[in-house]
């Protein structure tokens, strides 16, 4: 049988107590909680179920997930049942894929104002491509919008960008039709990035003004309005990088697509090699390069390893995937019934799972979603395991006796 793969949490369980001992003082709840999560991730800790092949007998045991967003073993769940929902949404015309990136200096000041500037971020992106469709010299038309936040570059560097898949039109302005772009082309790139430009640079330069924007270390000095502004200005006359890519040929492609970039964290399980107390290697991809040479592997210290992963765990409650136009949650459905009327298009029919497996609900189901390792038949379940217990340590001061 093959050893099991090398994960991520295997670096934690590891290493983690000692690189928290060293960094006491840095870490935040948030990156603690999921280093946390990680380390006890499927395993007795958190408690699972033991079932038996109806089949050939065989006992499994399924420890429970941690269920964390940036945990590289819940992440493929997540994504299946974010997909299913997404798939009855597909409209039958061609997509777009657009990429929205922070210069450099600007992605410094995120890298301290995370919450801020990520918000800010989506926020103008979806206004940029918004405002710029509905433009009747343009396209004349509300646009539908997914956009997902990512973070990282493939060395897990603070690298902050959008990426956003849009249809390839919307609806009219009075809702009584769809409006097509041309087969091969959306918006105009260098329009899409002049917009961009200047509402970032405004939004900035709004936070500064309410105070929202902190700075440290050889940032302080942008604290001070006057240096901020004269920091900013030669940021107003450089080209900022708005990509877009080939159109999709079709719902499926965007499926596909979607299905690899929108629960994807800083890292997966699968580009890890190997690790030991001083080293982590792992496959990266240089995207300057073109070829078979972009594919290349990269080695960083352990504590350095474990630090970039961290700087990409998100602020508490802030959203990585957002929906815009017509795709907004407060009139989604309307608008998507409305656009498949008028492109005579079908409502695809919701397949529901009926299947008797491991979900949320208060009592566990008999069967476990996945087959028997030995024969492939199905588990049922036999026995349910309690979360480890974790003994607490006595108050530090006893009450006195009465």
């Amino acid at each position: 049988m093959p050893s099991r793969s090398l994960e991520v949490a295997d670096i934690f369980r590891d290493h983690g107590a000692a690189w928290r001992a060293a960094n006491a003082g840095h870490i935040s709840l948030n990156q603690f909680k999921v280093m946390s999560a990680i380390e006890r991730c499927r395993t007795a800790a958190l408690g699972g179920h033991v079932a038996r092949c109806a089949d050939c007998a065989h006992e499994h045991i399924a420890y429970n997930s941690c269920r964390n967003r940036h945990c590289p073993k819940c992440q493929a769940g997540a994504a299946k049942i974010w997909l299913a929902a997404r798939e009855a949404e597909l409209l039958p015309v061609r997509y777009f894929h657009l990429v929205f990136t922070l210069p450099k200096q600007i992605a410094d000041i995120a890298y301290q104002n995370k919450r801020e500037i990520y918000n800010l971020l989506m926020r103008a992106s979806a206004d940029t491509v918004v405002r710029i469709a509905a433009d009747p010299k343009h396209l004349g038309a509300k646009v539908g919008i997914t956009s997902v936040l990512h973070t990282w570059g493939s060395a897990m560097t603070h690298h902050p960008h959008v990426h956003m898949i849009v249809p390839g039109g919307g609806l009219s302005t009075d809702g009584s039709k769809w409006i097509a772009c041309r087969k091969n082309f959306f918006l105009s790139v260098h329009v899409l990035s002049r917009l961009y430009r200047r509402l970032i640079l405004e939004g900035l330069a709004k936070l500064h003004m309410v105070g929202k924007l902190q700075f440290f270390g050889d940032l302080t000095n942008l604290a001070d309005r006057n240096v901020f502004d004269t920091f900013l200005q030669p940021l107003r006359k450089i080209e900022w990088v708005v990509y877009a890519k080939e159109p999709f040929t079709g719902p499926k492609a965007v499926l596909a697509y979607l299905s690899r970039y929108t629960h994807r964290i800083a890292i997966s399980n699968s580009r890890l090699i190997r690790f030991d107390a001083q080293n982590v290697t792992f496959r990266a991809k240089d995207y300057r390069l073109k070829g078979a040479g972009r594919h290349t592997t990269m080695s960083l210290s352990t504590n350095e390893f474990i630090r970039r992963f961290l700087i990409h765990v998100l602020p508490r409650g802030q959203h990585r995937i957002r929906h815009y136009g017509f795709y907004g949650n407060s009139n989604r459905t309307a608008n998507i019934a409305r656009i498949r009327q008028l492109l005579g298009a079908k409502t695809p029919h919701k397949e529901h799972d009926k299947g008797n497996t491991i979900n949320d609900a208060d009592e566990p189901p008999r069967v476990l979603a996945l087959p028997c390792p030995c024969c492939g038949g199905q588990l049922i379940i036999v026995d349910t395991i309690a979360p480890a217990q974790h003994p607490r340590a006595p108050p530090k001061t006893q009450r006195a006796a009465a």
